[in-house]
Formats: structure tokens, sequence, C-alpha cells
């Protein structure tokens, strides 16, 4: 399957539920102001957010009336993909080690969402590096080493309960004697001890620059689709105590809220630079607004 089909595929229970009615709306139908508001209510009901909504909706009735266009859909597509923030992750990075920082709760997909990245990584040439900062879960330190197994990467892991910005430490020093090429960094995600979580992060991160002064090169926040707002709130918080470079934001396959990016973009002014669309080892994408919103619209190019 391809990388638009995988995506198409993994939007299905949004398109289904929201956007497949979009063609129906314009089909024989002028664009007045009934169908923009029917538009305006799918967009808001797909957790799109009602500023991004509004804000698309107006520049949709403004650009109809000045570009004549016969075909509303793609228009509308076209406003949709100007309305994504687009700054794609560095596949082929030139500083090395380049240090990948990843944060988030429990239960978003964080240790797999790092596993699927690291493949995406080493499928582009890199030689890899795991540290397995989460050491308040022994589990998610094991299911790293496994994933680390599987893929034929170094995994750099300490005991359950240790430091974690000691296994960060470590593992930019490994990746250095060892001429690495990229370090991804797993951490802790216990939203229930917000502010001893938020303090960790800021002491990873002042270690991280210790070995590597510009370092991390890109801070990326796992929201999980399914939780839609919520997962804004989330990320609200873990942006006040850490510069986020941008969002990963997976299990769009499991929900019929794929309109989130949206919101994402308007509230947090963060990229989103990846999404995950089902389980399997391929299935984390490089995200692409104009793929996206075709998907959503279903409109093949």
């Amino acid at each position: 399957m391809g990388f638009f089909n995988k995506i198409k595929e993994g939007l299905k229970k949004t398109r289904d539920k929201f956007f497949g009615n979009i063609k129906t709306i314009f089909s024989g139908r002028t664009l007045d102001d009934d169908v923009l508001e029917e538009l305006e209510e799918i967009m808001i009901l797909s957790d799109m957010g009602v500023e991004a909504s509004k804000d698309i909706i107006e520049k949709l009735k403004e650009r109809y009336k000045k570009e004549k266009t016969d075909d509303p859909l793609l228009l509308l597509r076209d406003i949709m993909v100007e309305h994504l923030d687009n700054k794609p992750i560095i596949l082929k990075p030139e500083k090395k080690p380049y240090v990948i920082l990843v944060v988030g709760v429990n239960g978003t997909g964080k240790t797999t969402t790092i596993a699927k990245l690291g493949k995406i990584y080493k499928e582009n040439g890199n030689e890899v590096v795991f540290a397995s900062g989460d050491t308040f879960r022994a589990a998610a330190i094991e299911q790293l080493k496994e994933w680390g197994n599987r893929l034929g990467i170094n995994v750099i892991a300490h005991s359950h309960g240790s430091d974690a910005a000691a296994v960060a430490y470590d593992a930019l020093n490994h990746a250095i004697s060892k001429n690495k090429d990229v370090v991804i960094i797993d951490t802790a995600g216990r939203l229930h001890t917000k502010s001893n979580l938020m303090e960790e992060l800021k002491k990873i991160k002042r270690v991280i620059q210790k070995v590597i002064p510009d370092a991390p090169h890109e801070t990326l926040l796992v929201l999980d689709g399914t939780t839609g707002q919520n997962g804004i709130v989330q990320a609200k918080v873990f942006k006040e105590a850490i510069d986020l470079s941008g969002i990963v934001v997976t299990k769009l396959d499991g929900t019929a809220k794929g309109g989130i990016a949206f919101a994402i973009n308007q509230e947090l002014k963060i990229p989103i630079k990846l999404i995950g669309v089902g389980e399997k080892e391929d299935d984390l994408q490089l995200f692409d607004p104009n793929d996206y919103c075709n998907a959503l619209l279903d409109i093949e190019e």
C-alpha cells in the first residue's frame, strides 16, 4: 500500500462520519450561507475546533466570490492545506548525533512511536540509538529493548527507577564515541505528577545540552488523536515546560475526529510532523498537509 493510500485508509472513520458528506453538500448546489453553515458544522464536529473552522469558512466564502471557481471542493482543499503548518522532520541530518527528545503522557503510543521513527531514520541510511528514558515503567524499558532487537538498533537503558537524565547522558556519549547519526530519547509520561514530570524533562534537557549545547534538535510531543480536544490541553502543559518543535498525532485510524490536526495548528502554533494511522511498523507517516486534506475530502490526484 502506498503512502497516500495508508493515510487515506487511516482517516477512513473521519471521512465516513464527517468529511465524506462535503462532496454531497457541494453536489449541484451553490455555495450559499446554508451550505457554508452545514460545512462549518461538519468541521466543528470532526474536532477541527471552532476558531479553525470559522477561519476556513470565511476564507472559502471570500475566495469563492473572487475566484469564481467551478470546483469549490478543490478550493476548500487548498484553503485547508494552507491552514496547516508544514515543517517536515529532517531525515538526513548534517549535525551528528542528531538528538530527538520525545515527550507525552502514558498511553499515547510514545514508545511505539519512537520505534517506528527509528525505523524511518534507519531506512534513510542513519545509524540510530534509542535511549530508554521512561525509567518509571519497567514495561517501557523492555518494550524499547524488544523493538531495538527487532530493528537492529542499539538501546541504552538503565534499571527500572534510575535517573532518566543519566540514561540520556550515556546514550549521547555512546552515540558520539560510536559515530552514530541519530539519538531518540524516550521520557516518562506520568500526568498525575505533572510538576515532577515537567521538572524531570527540564533536567533531561539541561543534561543533553551539557554534552551537545545545541541539542535537542527536535522535541516531539506525542498526542493520542482519539482524545481530541483533551490532547490540546495536555499539549499546552508540555509547551509551557519545554520548547516543542513538533507534534506526532497517533491513533488517527481509531477515531472519527481527524479534524484535530487543524485545531492543534490553530491553538498551539506547533507544526504536526508525523501521524500514526495504524499499528504496523510502517504506519507512522510523515505529515503532508496536501495528502492529509486529500484523504479527508476523498480527492484523488
